[in-house]
């Protein structure tokens, strides 16, 4: 276990700090560091089907292992570090995440400032496709090499190596759906739809067409993840796959009885616990909480550092957020928490102080600010069983189930206030606006709050700690909540550029 004591924070402490041409699919080495097609041929994997060898497993293992690496998105930016890197980049489009303080200028104009959502030129719209696309094509080598997208392996570790494969494409389409397209528009076109890892490019699909892939994926690797033990969390289970396809749905709309039934059924499989009002304030950076479905345990052999989710966002590292980039909460949020409150503690309160509002006491990977390592052990979490109540509550009041959708939104909040009894009293609006409050409050800083902006369909408005467009309406469709597809894809690929025209 990685739990560490909480740490009381010296007030005005003294801080320093020393001083397109490729193919966007391509799962070629970036920054020395190796991809899993580069350890395993096509050839291997289609034998390791027939014999039964762990190749498959080694290969779904290595498609993981991208989801960490530095460079991912095919840059050199410390911006740049996988999954959690996006994560980053919809906190603060939501906008509960707030750039208080820019000395390094990491996410200050192309993010908080949206110039990139305004600009197809600018590198971040690559990164995120890039970064996304990378994944699918390593899940396609997977599931073709397993016997492609009808094939149900009969060995069972090649059926559970199918399985994640498929999740984890499902997975990587849901983000691309989320970031390239302002709401779900069925008729629209907008993505690639690649199901091979072929070498070719192909115009955009429907969004109806992507997300019946997802739907179809997930509800694939359900089936196929039946019986798997993973070794570690951050494979992909049954469990995983349900509150992903959840999402997924949610996201669609119209399927909100679905999502109550999956998110109940990962609620009443009682394989993980809520958080207790004691422990939302110690750390969040072990993978062995009870509460985490999914997530990684970093550990010094992954080689990370400065470049990294703790490199950003924990001034308790070795960080930017240490050195003078300071990532907070959104000062409107941080004041709809209730002093009486847990989480109310996970933001250190002092406006006096430049740290104000950082989450000096939610993340925090080591006993001193700034670190006592330049390397990064402190593990990611991917999905918590909170965000299961959560998704379970707001689809049982869409659809307007609204006791179920009480029951579930007092179960979160009995471990985090004295009493939960106000929410008997909310019904219809009111109801479905303080389960999104939640939202945003329990998973700040998780990478959620964009999902949730755009599921809920909400006006965000930046409080007074924002370095930018501070107080302005900002509605979840508006054109800085999308990014734009990538210059290179547009002058590379000719049906993209056709389709753009």
């Amino acid at each position: 276990m990685k739990n560490l004591l909480k740490i009381a924070f010296v007030s005005g402490l003294m801080l320093s700090l020393g001083s397109c041409s490729e193919d966007l699919l391509d799962n070629s080495g970036v920054s020395g560091t190796s991809q899993p097609t580069q350890l395993l041929t096509s050839d291997q994997l289609s034998e390791a089907a027939e014999t039964n060898t762990d190749i498959p497993a080694a290969f779904i293992n290595g498609l993981y292992a991208q989801m960490i690496q530095f460079g991912s998105g095919g840059t050199t930016g410390h911006d740049d570090f996988g999954h959690k890197a996006y994560d980053v980049f919809g906190d603060m489009l939501s906008g509960d995440m707030a750039l208080s303080v820019s000395t390094y200028g990491w996410y200050r104009a192309s993010i908080t400032e949206f110039q990139a959502p305004l600009d197809f030129t600018f590198g971040d719209n690559r990164q995120v496709w890039r970064y996304y696309y990378r994944i699918i094509r390593s899940a396609n080598t997977v599931i073709e090499n397993l016997g492609g997208n009808s094939a149900v392996p009969t060995v069972d570790e090649n059926k559970y190596a199918m399985g994640q494969a498929k999740a984890m494409r499902a997975h990587s389409y849901f983000y691309l759906a989320q970031y390239f397209q302002k709401e779900y528009n069925a008729s629209e076109a907008i993505l690639p739809l690649y199901t091979e890892p072929i070498n070719q490019n192909l115009p955009k699909s429907t969004a109806e067409a992507v997300y019946n892939l997802m739907e179809q994926d997930l509800t694939d690797a359900i089936a196929l993840l039946d019986g798997f033990n993973r070794s570690a969390k951050n494979q992909v289970n049954q469990d995983v796959a349900k509150g992903i396809l959840a999402f997924v749905l949610g996201a669609k709309g119209g399927r909100d009885i679905d999502v109550a039934n999956l998110t109940q059924e990962v609620i009443n499989s009682g394989n993980y616990t809520m958080l207790g009002a004691g422990d939302v304030t110690n750390c969040f950076c072990d993978v062995n909480s009870p509460s985490w479905m999914w997530g990684i345990d970093i550990t010094e052999n992954n080689g990370l550092g400065l470049v990294s989710w703790w490199g950003q966002i924990d001034a308790w590292s070795y960080s930017y957020a240490w050195a003078g980039d300071y990532k907070v909460i959104d000062a409107n949020l941080f004041a709809a928490i209730p002093s009486t409150d847990a989480r109310k503690a996970q933001f250190f309160n002092n406006p006096s102080n430049g740290r104000h509002l950082q989450p000096l006491f939610k993340f925090y990977a080591s006993s001193q600010i700034g670190g006592t390592s330049t390397t990064v052990t402190a593990d990611y979490v991917y999905m918590r069983i909170e965000e299961m109540y959560l998704l379970n509550a707001e689809a049982n009041a869409r659809a307007g189930f609204e006791g179920p959708a009480r029951t579930s939104l007092k179960a979160l909040l009995d471990q985090r206030v004295p009493s939960s009894v106000y929410v008997d009293a909310l019904s219809g609006q009111a109801l479905q606006d303080e389960i999104y409050l939640q939202t945003r409050i329990e998973l700040w800083g998780e990478g959620k709050s964009f999902l949730a902006m755009k599921r809920n369909k909400a006006t965000t408005v930046r409080g007074a700690n924002h370095l930018s467009y501070v107080g302005d309406p900002i509605p979840y469709n508006d054109e800085r909540m999308q990014f734009e597809i990538p210059q290179d894809e547009i002058q590379n690929n000719p049906f993209i550029g056709s389709q753009n025209q």
